[in-house]
Formats: structure tokens, sequence, C-alpha cells
């Protein structure tokens, strides 16, 4: 007679998944769709091929979406943690107009293919220094803070963690629900959710308006003595960084994390003909003049030429475009494989022209 124990030892063992590479592997399904408010939804997806994902909470995936016979590229931070590596879920706000938003939330269902490239980014917590932290987010700007929290529940760590999230309104509080349950359920959170205003919700009970150094002192006295995780929209983070430095928070305890970076490079003078190079968009049949110090996309920015871009420094790959002709001074951050700089692929974020180019755009 076979007992269980006996049945259990003679069957072969489940072999151990695969992990993704981010080098070669470029192919997920999407599994389950969420929605977390009126216009945030979640979207959750595995490797088609059963592997699974190593990742830090707070880094981000490049997707390539097929909108009407072309790709959008877009980043999108994982907001699940990398305890749970066997699926990616990224949280997604509709953007009135917004082209890529709105395909996600109107037309990507289970079971759907689409392309991704990461892990990417550095916005991860300090590897060294007291577990002490300020999560700092506003809007969907929530989903890199939000994997960390998850990764500190899942490990059951003794972080002692003041999570501040701020929105438009109540019912614009992204994870309301599961941020409360985690709140009673760590002794070390501490969460302080901040909508603008009451509006939808009359009855809510706690504060409305926008960060202060006077509300930063009263919900997080200790401040200056912990480690700052910020993301959210551009304006937000400008207020949130000078609010932390005049609090007394240094520099090197200060993160932050955007795919909205403008082009952050100084005004340069017009340069005279000899150090300037022409550079042709083909598509847009458009001609511009780029220096040979300046980057090709500030360029095309400032003529509004029309080029897909997010961190503008090389690291996100949004801007990835064809070279039909020419040569550039590439200094990317892992944005592009060597592949596709192989195939005639470049970055106009981090190039600057070395001759007269012509591009696919």
């Amino acid at each position: 007679m076979w007992t269980g124990c006996a049945r259990m030892a003679t069957e072969p063992a489940m072999s151990a998944p695969g992990w993704w590479d981010p080098l070669a592997d470029d192919q997920l399904r999407c599994i389950a769709v969420h929605q977390e408010t009126h216009d945030v939804s979640s979207f959750t997806f595995v490797s088609p091929a059963g592997k699974h994902f190593r990742f830090e909470a707070g880094q981000y995936f490049l997707f390539d979406f097929p909108l009407g016979g072309d790709e959008e590229s877009r980043c999108y931070s994982v907001s699940s943690p990398p305890t749970r590596p066997g699926t990616i879920t990224i949280t997604v706000k509709r953007v009135p107009g917004g082209r890529v938003s709105n395909w996600l939330h109107d037309n990507l269902r289970p079971g759907a293919l689409v392309r991704a490239q990461g892990p990417r980014g550095s916005f991860v917590r300090p590897a060294t220094g007291a577990p002490r932290y300020l999560f700092l987010s506003g809007g969907s700007g929530i989903t890199p803070v939000m994997s960390m929290l998850r990764e500190i529940a899942d490990r059951a760590e003794p972080a002692d963690v003041v999570f501040m999230h701020a929105g438009r309104s109540p019912r614009d509080l992204v994870f309301r629900d599961e941020l409360a349950l985690l709140a009673s359920r760590m002794p070390g959170l501490r969460l302080v959710l901040l909508p603008e205003s009451r509006q939808g919700d009359p009855a809510w009970p706690g504060l409305t308006g926008r960060i202060s150094a006077e509300m930063l002192r009263l919900m997080v006295p200790d401040l200056a003595e912990r480690a700052v995780m910020c993301c959210g929209p551009a304006p937000f983070m400008a207020a949130a960084r000078t609010i932390t430095a005049a609090i007394g928070v240094p520099a090197e305890r200060y993160f932050e994390e955007s795919f909205d970076a403008a082009v952050l490079e100084p005004p340069v003078h017009e340069p005279p003909a000899a150090s300037a190079f022409k550079v042709t968009f083909a598509k847009q049949n458009r001609s511009i003049e780029v220096g040979v110090e300046q980057t090709v996309l500030s360029c095309a920015k400032r003529e509004g030429i029309r080029i897909p871009s997010s961190c503008a420094n090389g690291i996100c790959g949004t801007c990835k475009s064809k070279l039909v002709s020419g040569s550039v001074d590439m200094k990317h951050e892992g944005g592009i494989r060597q592949r596709e700089i192989d195939a005639g692929m470049f970055l106009p974020c981090c190039s600057r022209p070395l001759s007269d180019l012509v591009i696919d755009r």
C-alpha cells in the first residue's frame, strides 16, 4: 500500500525557477488588473518562461507598449516587493490626455504580452545606517516607496518608518486601505495621510493641506535624524527637498526618484558654425543645429521637435531613436543595450553630435 510519505518520496522534486536575465529577457505577460482608485490601477505581470524577478525595492522597468502600430516607451516603478519574486506589479494613474496611461487603463488585460527592460534605477534604501525613515510620496509617486514598505512588512524588519502620503482628495489616496492595515500590524510604522482638501469626503477626520516645514516638524519631530525617501510630481519633490534641507536633513540622507525630469542643462550661448552640426529629423522633416557641447534632446526640445523622454540622463531609455547616419558621443547610464547600439540605436538625451546627423524621428 502506498502511504502519503512514500508517494511523496518517489515523486521528482520540482526544479527551482530560473531568474529573469536583464540582458536577455524582455517579455512579460499580464495576469491581473486591479483598480486601486477611480483613476489608478495596478497591473501584475509574470515571465512567460516562468522566471522569477530579482530587483531592489524602489527600482523600475522600462516598458514598450504597442500603440497603433508604434511602440511607446515609459518607465514605471515596481509597486510590489522583491520578497514576492514570482511577479512584478506596476501601479499607473490615468492622466488626462496621457497616451500611454489611457491605453493601459483601456486596453491592457490579463493574457496580454508586453516588452520590458529592467530592473533599473538607484532609488533604493541606503545600505548602511539606522533603519529610520520618512517615506514621503505624492500622488502616484507612492509606488516605489510602497514597494519598500511591503518589503519591510514581509521581512518583519524592525524599521522605524513614518509614511506620509499626499493626494488631491481622500479618494485619490492610493493604497489607503492597505496602508491602514499595515499601520495596525506594524509597531514601527506611523501613517500620515494628507489630502489637499476634503472634497468628496467631508467627514475626513485627518489633516488637509500641503506639506510644509511646520507640518513636518510637528508630525516628524526627529526628521533630521531620518533618511528621507521621496517620490512624486516635480513641484512636490522640489518643495520636499527645500523643506527637509531647511529642517536639517543632510543631503546624503535625502533620496528622490522622478521620471519627469526636465532637460537639466545650463543655457548655452549659440556656438559658432564650426562648433555645431546639422541634425535632421527625417519623419518630421525638420532640421536644427546642435552644438558640440549640447545634447541632441536638449536642442530638439527647445525647437519643438517631438521626442518621447523621461529621465534626460541616459537611464530610462525612453528617448531611444534610430540613427540613420552620422556619429555621436553617447554617455549613457544603462538605458540602452549594446545590441541596440550595434543596430544603430542611440539615446538623444545623453548624446552630443560628432558630425551631421539624420535621425529616424
